[in-house]
């Protein structure tokens, strides 16, 4: 269940802090609406990640559209993979 609390609960900030946890971020209401969320570094830091890669992938979808695609063959042939 999301934890939502007023924005005027700042006012005593180490509780709400203290609620902030990986996976279980604080949303805060502006008059009644969702304004703010408050997350846990390591949350930010694997939404930051998650975002570069679907950047990174996008990228590579556009490129083989556009330039055509490469067979499993030929990756392996570049990266030096034997077959065995």
């Amino acid at each position: 269940m999301p934890n939502i609390k007023p924005i005027s609960d700042l006012r005593n900030y180490t509780e709400v802090l203290r609620d902030v946890a990986v996976g279980a971020p604080v949303f805060l209401t502006k008059n009644g609406r969702g304004r703010y969320a408050i997350v846990d570094m390591q949350d930010y830091e694997r939404t930051q990640a998650t975002l570069r890669m679907m950047n990174e992938l996008a990228k590579g979808r556009k490129s083989g559209e556009e330039k055509g695609w490469l067979t499993l063959e030929t990756v392996e042939e570049h990266l030096g993979i034997a077959d065995e």
